[in-house]
């Protein structure tokens, strides 16, 4: 009986060392703006990357700024349909962008603060694109065929939808007592545009390269930095470590990316997807060799922007990144106030890439890319 006993008692020893419920524990967390909903929108590009232009304002002056995810939306669809139209329907037009169209977009028209602009009309409370996009796809498919010359007003009505869904472009406004302009304003802020980089890691084009990567949301042709996996992992803990966060684009397709569960891992057997959702289970060595042909099957693909805010660790001490989301922070679809905590592994396999400020890239990876 003793033996028996004994037995069970291993037993139970081992398994719950091999299985236990996630306990995290803070290792990095960088001051950032709360957690907001896109609604029903396609903007997670803006809102991942804002809340970055956020926290990097917090980082160099202090103040925190609401700044309007919406303005910059409202500013890159007239140049997608430009894309889309003068190419002739052979190019993408939808909801999606990337971390730098809002970089582009602050560039050339400046920002604002939320209570400026807020992309919302007719008393609604809540972000809903469907109707929009509805009507100016129907505009957009009509005037890119080339079998017919396009309406002359095409560019003019793109505009009235854009005001009729999300209110008229500003050009002034005031903010805490004082007028400004969004280039006034942008200024105000202190933010260099000219100071952010893109970098990821693929194996089909030259590491410590510039190039365009090919994805379909990438309409603007933006500029990434290449490098191999190991240094591109290293470069996101080296700016969280000094105080960075990091705008992220990523592939949340994956049925072990649950925003409701509040993590995102790669579990080494198919079989644990559903049991690591909540307890600790190993996880795949994710390989240069392995990103790449995820990518190239299109197992990865360019879904959803995000925001990373910090580093954490389980019991275990796993790494996880810290992943603001912008699915609001208190319903149904979520835990952990609205951040999910992605394992290392999902980041090596699963992030498309990340905006960061160039200081904040190791000394070696600046060097090797000139910025």
């Amino acid at each position: 009986m003793k033996q028996t006993l004994l037995n069970i008692s291993l037993f139970a020893l081992a398994f719950s060392a091999y299985s236990q419920k996630y306990e995290f524990q803070t290792v990095k967390d960088i001051s950032c703006t709360p957690v907001v909903s896109q609604g029903q929108t396609g903007t997670c590009w803006s809102f991942s990357s804002t809340s970055f232009l956020e926290a990097e304002i917090i980082r160099t002056t202090g103040k925190s700024i609401d700044l309007s995810e919406m303005f910059n939306v409202r500013h890159t669809y007239p140049k997608k349909a430009w894309n889309f139209v003068m190419r002739q329907g052979k190019a993408q037009f939808g909801e999606g962008g990337l971390n730098h169209d809002v970089i582009n977009s602050a560039r050339d028209f400046g920002l604002v603060p939320q209570s400026a602009f807020t992309g919302l009309v007719n008393d609604q409370t809540k972000y809903d694109h469907t109707k929009m996009v509805e009507e100016l796809e129907a505009l957009l498919k009509a005037n890119a065929d080339p079998s017919k010359k396009p309406d002359p007003e095409w560019q003019a009505k793109v505009n009235n939808i854009l005001d009729s869904y999300m209110g008229k472009d500003i050009n002034e406004f005031t903010f805490e007592g004082k007028k400004y302009t969004p280039k006034s304003f942008l200024e105000m802020t202190k933010l260099n545009l000219n100071d952010y980089v893109t970098i990821t890691s693929f194996t089909h084009v030259p590491f410590y390269k510039s190039f365009i990567l090919d994805i379909p949301d990438n309409f603007s042709y933006g500029n990434f930095y290449n490098m191999p996996l190991d240094e591109f992992m290293q470069n996101i803990d080296n700016a969280l470590d000094k105080g960075y966060t990091l705008a992220l684009d990523a592939d949340v397709s994956e049925k072990t990316f649950s925003p409701k569960n509040g993590v995102a891992i790669i579990p080494a057997n198919d079989a644990d997807a559903i049991a690591s959702l909540t307890e600790i289970k190993p996880e795949k060595n994710v390989t240069q060799e392995l990103r790449q042909q995820e990518f190239e099957n299109f197992n990865t693909t360019d879904d959803h922007l995000m925001h990373i805010v910090g580093k954490l660790k389980d019991q275990k001490g796993n790494i996880y990144y810290k992943v603001k989301n912008s699915w609001g922070s208190d319903n149904a679809r979520v835990a952990n106030g609205g951040y999910v905590y992605v394992s290392a592994a999902y980041m090596r396999l699963k992030a498309i890439s990340v905006l960061v400020h160039k200081d904040a890239l190791a000394a070696k990876t600046k060097k090797s890319l000139g910025v």
